[in-house]
């Protein structure tokens, strides 16, 4: 399997994620197991829980979504192989080629996923198990969110302050 097609397969392993998480059935199936009618949100605890968090994973889907696309422009693993997103254009250098940050905004991608699978699951057993995860999920966006808007940054900066700033990025990130 090739490196440069894995963030199609991430993309399409993340849609599984969410539709095998079991979110979307598991409320049908609380609304039966607790005898709730459709129309009603509300109900015993053990439903309450299974709804809030299905609304919850929905409501930051969106967001999730559009960090990891902005962040996936810039940080992607190409960017290793030098294929950055103005790399071969006449009149552009590269911007972020050999980034030592190649590919990290699928590794995000993947952290928030699975700690949002966690924060579903763990907010149908109990309220306060739902935390340890939600902090993840939400350090994983942004830093989405971050890596976006140095991509963003990066982008419309001028070639010597776009040079400076891979240059912080690698003191930054010696290890990488």
């Amino acid at each position: 399997m090739p490196i440069l097609g894995w963030p199609q397969r991430a993309h399409r392993w993340a849609r599984r994620l969410v539709a095998w998480g079991h979110q979307w059935p598991s409320v049908i199936y609380a609304r039966r197991a607790f005898r709730v009618s459709p129309p009603l949100t509300t109900g015993p605890p053990g439903f309450e829980r299974v709804y809030r968090a299905q609304v919850n994973c929905s409501e930051y889907f969106p967001l999730f979504l559009a960090a990891l696309w902005v962040a996936g422009i810039y940080f992607h693993e190409g960017l290793r192989a030098g294929q950055g997103h103005r790399a071969g254009r006449p009149g552009h250098a590269p911007a972020l080629t050999a980034c030592p940050l190649a590919g990290a905004a699928a590794l995000c991608g993947l952290v928030y996923l699975f700690a949002r699978f966690r924060y579903f699951h763990s907010y149908e057993r109990s309220a306060e198990l739902r935390l340890a995860p939600m902090y993840q999920s939400a350090g994983a966006l942004w830093l989405l969110i971050a890596l976006g808007a140095l991509g963003l940054l990066s982008h419309f900066l001028p070639a010597p302050l776009r040079a400076a700033l891979l240059g912080w990025l690698r003191t930054l990130l010696p290890w990488a």
